[in-house]
C-alpha cells in the first residue's frame, strides 16, 4: 500500500514542503530511502524500525521504499524520522489515511519512540502557513512553543510516537500550543555606561554609533577599557522589533543555539568570536552551510577584540556582508544566503607593544616601521568601512579613583536619545528598520546636503586626509546621525567637524 505524509525540510533560511511517500510491498525485507537524503536521513531507517517496534506497533517484514519528494532538494537532519514512521503505520493500515491528510509531521525519534527536538523549526513552521492555514503541525513538545510563534498555525506537541498514534486513534488529545511569552524586549545591561570611569569622548562616539548603526573601531593602549566599552554598547541600542526578533530567532534555531526554555530571542545579539576563529566560523560553514558568527550577530553587534590578531583572510570575509547586509556561502552541496545586518564593534592596540599613543609614545618600544606594519594587518578597504575610528586614551588616576564624581550618564538615558534619533531616521527613510548607515548613494545626496561652509570643510578634509569616495559618504552618514541626535533638520558645520574627527586612522594616528 502507498501512503503519502506531509513534512518539511530546511534550505538556508527557507522551509520547504516535503512529501514523504511510503510504499510497503511484498518481497524480501528491505528499507530503502531515496530522494537525495543526507547521511542523517539515511540512518533514520534504523531509528524508525526500532522506535516503531518499541512503541508496541507492528513493523512490516516487507520491502519498504520511502521517497522524499521533490527529489532535487537535499534533505538533511533527523526531522524526517516521525513522518517516515507515520507513513509506514499508515501504509500498513495501523493509522487511517484520512486522519493524517491535513497534518504536517516533524521530529527525531529515539529508539524507545520518544520524540526529540530538532533545529530550524521556526522557518519551517513559517513555510507551513504559506501552504495552507488549516494544517496541523505535529512535532516534539520541546519545539512546540517555538513553532507556536507562527500564530496562524495549529501546533500540537507530542512526547512519543505512541502518543501521536493514540491521538489519531482517538485515545488521547493533543492540546494546541500557544506562544505564552509576550514580546518584551529589554537590552541586557551587563555593563552600564555609568560604571565606566572617564572616556567621555568615547562614550559619545558609541552613542553616535548606536544611533546610526555605524561600525566603530576603538584604538588605544592595553587596559584603557576598550572591551568594557564595547560590551556596554548593546545597553544603549534600540529594542528589537518583533519582526527583527523573529528573524534573529530563525537564525539561532537553524544553528541549533536556541535555548529550550526561550522560544524567542528578545535581546539584540552580541557575538564576540576569538581571534583564532576561521573564515568558515565567521561566514558560516559545513557541507550544507550553517550560519556563522556574522549571521548570528544579525540585528546586533559583532565585537572583534584585538582586530589585527585576526587572520587577514578572516577579516576580508567581512567586506561583502558590510555592503550587502546579507552573506552568501557557497559549498559543493549548496549555496545559501543568510542575513547579515550587523554593527561591527572592534578594538585594537595602536602597535605591537600597545604604547604608541600613550603619553606621546615615550614608553613605546616599536619603531615607526613596526607600527606601520602592525596597523597594515587591517586592509584599507576594511578600515574604510569603519565609520567611526576613535582613540581611547588612558584613564587618569583622578578619574579612576573618583567615587561618584564625574560619573557618566546611565545607559538607559543614552538609549532614550538613541531611540529618538532612530525614530527620526525611520520617518525620513520611510522604512521601519533602516538606519543612517544603510542609506544608499541616492539617499546620501538627498538627505545629507551641506551648506557652503560645510562643503568647504569636507573638501579640505577630503584632500588633506586622502579620503576615498566610500569614506566621504560615510562621514556624511555619521554627520547626519549627529544632527539627528541634536534634533537638527540640516547638517551643521559642527556636526560635520565631529564626524571628521572620528576618522583617527585617516588623520594619521601612529607615532611619528
Amino acid at each position: 500500500m502507498l501512503a503519502i505524509v506531509k513534512s518539511l525540510a530546511l534550505s538556508g533560511m527557507e522551509g520547504h514542503f516535503i512529501q514523504v511517500e511510503v510504499d510497503v510491498a511484498n518481497g524480501l525485507p528491505a528499507f530503502d530511502i531515496v530522494g537525495l537524503p543526507a547521511t542523517t536521513v539515511r540512518e533514520a531507517k534504523e531509528r524508525v524500525r526500532t522506535a516503531v517496534k518499541n512503541s508496541g506497533f507492528d513493523f512490516p517484514m516487507k520491502r519498504i521504499t520511502v521517497n522524499l519528494a521533490p527529489a532535487d532538494l537535499k534533505k538533511e537532519g533527523p526531522g524526517l524520522d516521525l513522518p517516515m514512521a507515520v507513513g509506514i503505520l499508515v501504509a500498513t493500515e495501523q493509522i487511517s489515511i484520512e486522519k493524517v491528510t491535513n497534518c504536517v509531521f516533524l521530529g527525531e525519534l529515539s529508539l524507545d519512540g520518544t520524540l526529540r527536538g530538532i533545529p530550524g523549526v521556526l522557518p519551517m513552521a513559517s513555510a507551513a502557513v504559506n501552504l495552507h492555514s488549516d494544517l496541523k503541525l505535529i512535532l516534539p513538545g520541546d519545539n512546540a512553543r517555538e513553532a507556536a510563534l507562527v500564530e496562524e498555525l495549529t501546533v500540537l506537541g507530542a512526547n512519543t510516537l505512541k502518543e501521536v498514534v493514540d491521538y489519531f486513534r482517538g485515545d488521547v488529545e493533543l492540546v494546541r500550543t500557544f506562544s505564552d511569552k509576550e514580546f518584551t524586549p529589554a537590552a541586557s545591561l551587563g555593563v552600564d555606561f555609568q560604571d565606566i570611569k572617564g572616556q567621555a569622548s568615547v562614550k559619545r562616539a558609541l552613542e553616535v554609533a548606536a544611533a546610526g548603526n555605524h561600525n566603530i573601531l576603538l584604538i588605544g593602549p592595553p587596559g584603557t577599557g576598550k572591551t568594557m566599552l564595547a560590551k556596554a554598547l548593546p545597553g544603549i541600542m534600540p529594542d528589537m522589533t518583533f519582526s527583527e526578533a523573529i528573524e534573529v530567532t530563525k537564525v539561532y534555531s537553524i544553528a541549533g543555539l536556541l535555548p529550550a526554555n526561550q522560544p524567542l530571542v528578545q535581546d539584540r545579539p552580541f557575538r564576540s568570536p576569538h581571534h583564532s576563529t576561521s573564515s568558515a566560523g565567521l561566514a558560516g560553514g559545513g557541507r550544507i552551510p550553517k550560519p556563522g558568527e556574522i549571521s548570528l550577530a544579525n540585528h546586533g553587534v559583532l565585537f572583534l577584540d584585538e582586530l589585527p590578531e585576526f587572520s587577514r583572510d578572516v577579516l576580508e570575509v567581512l567586506r561583502q556582508p558590510l555592503e550587502d547586509r546579507v552573506i552568501t556561502v557557497s559549498r559543493a552541496a549548496a549555496t545559501l544566503t543568510y542575513p547579515a545586518r550587523i554593527m561591527i564593534a572592534s578594538s585594537m592596540n595602536p602597535c605591537h607593544c600597545g604604547m604608541a599613543t600613550d603619553n606621546g609614545g615615550i614608553n613605546c618600544t616599536c619603531s615607526p616601521l613596526q607600527i606601520a606594519r602592525y596597523q597594515a594587518r587591517i586592509s584599507g578597504p576594511l578600515l574604510d568601512r569603519m565609520d567611526i575610528q576613535i582613540e581611547v586614551p588612558r584613564v587618569s588616576y583622578e578619574e579612576l579613583a573618583g567615587e561618584g564624581e564625574g560619573e557618566g550618564e546611565v545607559s538607559i538615558r543614552i538609549k532614550s536619545r538613541v531611540e529618538k534619533a532612530r525614530a527620526i531616521q525611520r520617518e525620513r527613510l520611510g522604512q521601519k528598520n533602516l538606519a543612517n548607515s544603510e542609506m544608499n548613494s541616492r539617499q546620501v545626496r538627498l538627505f545629507c546636503k551641506l551648506d557652503a561652509q560645510g562643503k568647504e570643510l569636507l573638501h579640505k578634509a577630503y584632500k588633506q586626509l586622502g579620503l576615498s569616495a566610500r569614506a566621504h559618504d560615510r562621514i556624511l552618514k555619521v554627520a547626519r546621525t549627529i544632527a539627528d541626535l541634536s534634533g537638527e533638520k540640516y547638517i551643521l558645520t559642527e556636526h560635520l567637524a565631529e564626524a571628521i574627527q572620528y576618522r583617527a586612522l585617516d588623520r594619521g594616528m601612529s607615532r611619528v
